[in-house]
């Protein structure tokens, strides 16, 4: 039996750890708010990569992931930076034993013909002013090659003149804490300053990643053909933050994520999406869809397109475990507003930290904004296009899931709502007022203005009209809600003693009833018409054998309110595209061939 004495020392131990207790858990709270006051964290502070604990709540994948508007404190948006750049030979091991000439004589589709890399020439990068390079600037008295520099763009390196990718050297400094310098000569932009103008704007709109972007007047010394040189004027540039790990580092993201840049990539499960320790994996073929910027375990990116593709999930359940909402839904807004077209399968970036399955969209590329004055001069405006609103987005699986929800559709229509009130005329023209002055004596200066198709009096209309495209843009979105969307034609094949027409069902938001009308022609216009069929419920045609030559189909589809709509599918003839239609042939041996584009 135990004594009284026993019991009460027992108490007294007990009293004696229940204060420990308290003390410990008084220092403990202490600690916490005093670090709290210390390191404030708000509800949207712009950070990728944040302490955390483990709990599923506290995920990276809930943290608000925003740019970190701090990396543009210094930019000064009406600036001209002076760059001098001098192109000497290189060496084989690093593909730079090349001539200024080479580097500018092929586009990205000659070198694809080739099967073989860009070429490179080793340089010596300078920044400066009007008068040379100057001291504390990036390669002053600097006298053996820091970069080296190659032609960037894919269907702009065609262009007469020429964009650069200038990459620095390791321990050879960097330039507004970048080592890839990607200089845009925009060529196709005749007012060239769309592309700044668009990443101006993004600053300002919530959810949008941006980046920073300098015009540059640049200087070219040619060592590579012998002798000595002197510096050439090669015209104003628009230098745009190359979108890499150095960007994901200084915008407050995760530099070890993954990032990708979508080159003809519709979020299907292509076949050339594999991992890279896989037997089968092509590199190039990888890459032509979609390069690796970031991270190479492309895991993450096939489970997402598994999902994405995967019809027995619903869309909701998919969109919501992979992407973020505010950011996906104010990019595609603020493009449908800007009337950025070439962002149906390319031009943006996807990122996603390492350790979450979240991707954001990043923008790349915007010259195509804001060009309906300047297409109406160069007469590049067709009829019966497809790509506008959100029709331009039908065509890719991810985005045409998203926007068969009524529910996702009026998160769209709210972001397009909201941005509106931020992209508006007024601050459209006030953007325009500060970049004209600088740029427009460039453009109308050699080299430029001997590439230039406006003349000064039409530059300034085109200035003038771009503020109120918004609108038009906007008023043609809310268009394309009424319209049936697109589809594809498939091509024509034979069964038994006829010819066969088939064409993808078309889809009407409101759920109105569609019939389709197929024509069947020797000419593109459909001046002569051979066959004819309207009012079909169905999305196929039967039709006798045609002798050997070339003929055209053409499909329209008519919802109840009689909006209309055409195929995907176009013909490029000398003057121009011609929507909707598919041009085929009929060989002598009664084969059929598609003239694909």
């Amino acid at each position: 039996m135990k004594t009284g004495k026993y019991y009460d020392n027992k108490g007294i131990i007990f009293i004696l750890f229940m204060l420990l207790g308290a003390i410990f858990l008084i220092v403990f709270l202490n600690g916490l708010a005093q670090r709290n006051l210390n390191h404030p964290i708000s509800e949207t502070e712009s950070t990728a990569w944040t302490d955390t604990d483990l709990s599923a709540e506290n995920s990276i994948d809930n943290l608000k992931v925003t740019d970190d508007s701090s990396v543009y404190a210094n930019d000064v948006e009406d600036s001209i930076v002076t760059m001098y750049l001098t192109v000497q030979k290189g060496n084989s091991a690093e593909n730079t034993d090349h001539t200024w000439t080479q580097i500018n004589t092929y586009s990205v589709a000659d070198y694809d013909e080739m099967g073989i890399p860009r070429y490179k020439t080793a340089a010596i990068l300078q920044v400066g002013d009007e008068n040379g390079p100057i001291p504390g600037e990036l390669g002053y008295q600097v006298k053996i090659p820091n970069a080296t520099v190659q032609i960037r763009g894919q269907t702009s390196s065609s262009g007469r003149q020429k964009s650069y990718k200038i990459k620095l050297k390791d321990d050879k400094g960097t330039w507004n804490g970048q080592k890839t310098i990607a200089l845009n000569k925009h060529f196709y932009d005749d007012v060239r300053v769309t592309n700044k103008l668009c990443y101006d704007l993004m600053k300002q709109v919530p959810n949008m990643f941006s980046a920073r972007t300098q015009f540059v007047h640049l200087y070219v010394k040619d060592e590579t053909a012998g002798g000595v040189n002197e510096f050439v004027d090669y015209g104003l540039y628009t230098q745009v933050e190359q979108i890499n790990k150095t960007y994901l580092n200084n915008h407050g993201l995760d530099k070890n994520g993954h990032l990708y840049k979508l080159n003809e990539f519709e979020f299907e499960m292509y076949d050339e999406i594999k991992l890279v320790n896989d037997a089968t994996y092509d590199e190039e073929a990888f890459e032509d869809r979609i390069e690796t910027k970031g991270d190479n375990d492309h895991s993450k990116l096939i489970a997402m397109l598994k999902d994405v593709n995967d019809y027995t999930i619903p869309i909701e359940e998919t969109f919501e475990k992979w992407f973020d909402n505010d950011n996906f839904f104010t990019w595609m807004a603020f493009h449908i507003l800007m009337g950025n077209k070439d962002t149906q399968s390319r031009n943006v970036y996807i990122y996603s930290p390492l350790n979450g399955n979240t991707w954001y969209f990043i923008s790349w590329d915007n010259d195509g904004s804001l060009k309906m004055e300047e297409d109406k001069m160069s007469n590049k405006i067709k009829e019966n296009s497809f790509d506008k609103g959100i029709a331009n987005y039908w065509g890719n699986t991810l985005y045409k899931r998203v926007l068969m929800s009524e529910h996702y559709r009026a998160q769209l229509d709210e972001k397009i709502e909201e941005l509106r009130k931020i992209l508006t005329p007024e601050l459209i023209g006030k953007q325009l007022a500060v970049y004209t002055p600088v740029v427009k004596p460039y453009v109308f200066s050699l080299p430029d203005v001997a590439n230039e198709v406006l003349t000064e009096e039409e530059y300034d209309q085109v200035i003038a009209a771009m503020p109120s495209e918004v609108e038009y843009n906007y008023q043609t979105y809310l268009n394309t809600l009424n319209e049936p969307m697109p589809f594809f034609l498939y091509p024509p094949h034979i069964e038994g003693e006829s010819f066969i027409y088939e064409w993808e069902q078309s889809f009407d938001l409101d759920n109105e009833e569609i019939t389709y009308t197929f024509q069947l022609g020797k000419d593109y216009k459909f001046n002569e018409i051979i066959y004819e069929a309207d009012n079909l419920f169905i999305q196929r045609v039967e039709f006798d054998k045609l002798e050997a030559g070339q003929y055209f189909i053409r499909v329209i589809a008519t919802n109840e309110s009689l909006q209309q709509q055409m195929a995907f599918d176009y013909y490029r003839a000398e003057e121009g595209k011609y929507y909707g239609v598919m041009c085929f042939y009929v060989l002598e041996d009664g084969t059929i061939m598609v003239d694909s584009h």
